[in-house]
């Protein structure tokens, strides 16, 4: 689970520098004033991969179905068959607000 971390060991994408240079000078003292330098980055997400799909006449879904009718010993029974091919995935999609990267380095609420 938990699948959207970053998988690099010990350096922090919203640190100036390594991580374990600036955690022994820093302390317990975080704050947003630490993000500088040329490397830091931005603590929010303004985008996310998409999970939706367009089929061939253009909707817009998570997932397509097709009925099919099935014959068995003279009765007709409908079925739906999963679609997954022919899809063209959504891509990048702009988020209304933007969200706290999962990787933050810094408690905003500690109860």
């Amino acid at each position: 689970m938990g699948g959207s971390g970053s998988k690099s060991k010990g350096v922090w994408p919203f640190l100036g520098s390594a991580a374990g240079a600036d955690a022994a000078s820093d302390g317990n003292e975080q704050s947003l004033a630490r993000l500088k330098g040329s490397r830091s980055a931005t603590p929010f997400v303004f985008t996310r991969r998409s999970s939706l799909y367009y089929d061939e006449d253009g909707d817009l879904a998570h997932e397509f179905y097709e009925e099919t009718v099935v014959t068995k010993n003279g009765r007709k029974k409908s079925k739906l068959k999963r679609i997954q091919k022919n899809l063209i995935p959504q891509g990048i999609v702009k988020l209304d607000h933007p969200c706290i990267h999962v990787d933050f380095p810094i408690v905003l609420c500690e109860v």
